[in-house]
């Protein structure tokens, strides 16, 4: 069994022991369920910078990172950065994150935040609009096609932009849908956590230019930002090289300033 076989079947049952708790019909009650949403795929479009900074206190792969910094620091500190997004990992078992940590980064900035979670079903959906995010993150390789479908038109009924992320052709092929705004090739193999920028490269040809294309993990240096350009990328996900910072807003700052 893989890692990403593991998270997806703990979070199945997680969701379940969830709804019960909260049902969906109370979830559409919470006071964040009916504002208004930031396009993260608009303001990616717009950006000079692309970068989509993201708050990960730990990962399967290299265990803690850094939990010793304060959430509403960090993402604070990423928006005065000039970040054009922020993810915020909600996934509590693998990555240390909560959905409190979504509620408290959507009290503390104004630009475009995604959800990032392993989404196996609608009520996380829901679930996301309720706690203030902008977009939502699905995942090609632990979704059938005909989940990607549902789930990506739920999410649009519900104003929220998908990142659709994929890391193979096989994977993209089932993702290129109507109510996708972001394609997201993940140089992270999620069933080894292996990185090869390579994958981005190869798969930028593949992505038709009505969907914004961004490049996701094991991206450290301005040069590797410069050269993804080329390939028509328009955002980067970047967590682990801020977050193993002492301070990831001021190592963010340093960053994007070194683009220009």
């Amino acid at each position: 069994m893989t890692i990403l076989d593991k998270i997806t079947a703990y979070k199945q049952k997680e969701v379940e022991a969830k709804k019960e708790t909260i049902p969906t019909r109370l979830l559409e009650k919470f006071p964040l369920f009916s504002k208004e949403t930031k396009s993260l795929a608009e303001a990616l479009r717009i950006s000079t910078t692309g970068i989509i900074a993201e708050h990960k206190r730990r990962s399967p792969s290299k265990s803690v990172i850094n939990d010793k910094v304060l959430l509403h620091e960090v993402v604070s500190g990423y928006e005065k950065a000039g970040a054009t997004g922020i993810s915020v990992l909600t996934d509590s078992n693998f990555f240390g994150g909560s959905l409190d940590d979504l509620l408290l980064a959507r009290k503390t900035v104004s630009v475009p935040i995604i959800r990032k979670e392993f989404i196996v079903d609608p009520y996380q959906i829901y679930e996301a609009k309720a706690h203030g995010t902008d977009a939502i993150l699905l995942i090609a390789a632990c979704l059938s096609a005909e989940e990607l479908k549902q789930f990506s038109h739920l999410a649009k009924s519900l104003k929220l932009d998908v990142l659709l992320e994929v890391h193979n052709r096989e994977e993209l092929e089932k993702s290129l849908l109507p109510n996708v705004d972001i394609i997201g090739i993940n140089n992270r193999n999620l069933k080894n956590f292996k990185v090869n920028i390579d994958i981005s490269k190869k798969l930028s040809v593949e992505i038709p230019k009505e969907f914004v294309k961004i490049s996701e993990s094991g991206i450290s240096d301005i040069e590797t930002i410069k050269d993804l350009k080329t390939y028509g990328f328009e955002g980067f996900l970047i967590g682990e090289n801020f977050m193993k910072a002492e301070n990831p807003g001021e190592a963010a700052k340093q960053f994007i300033n070194g683009l220009f």
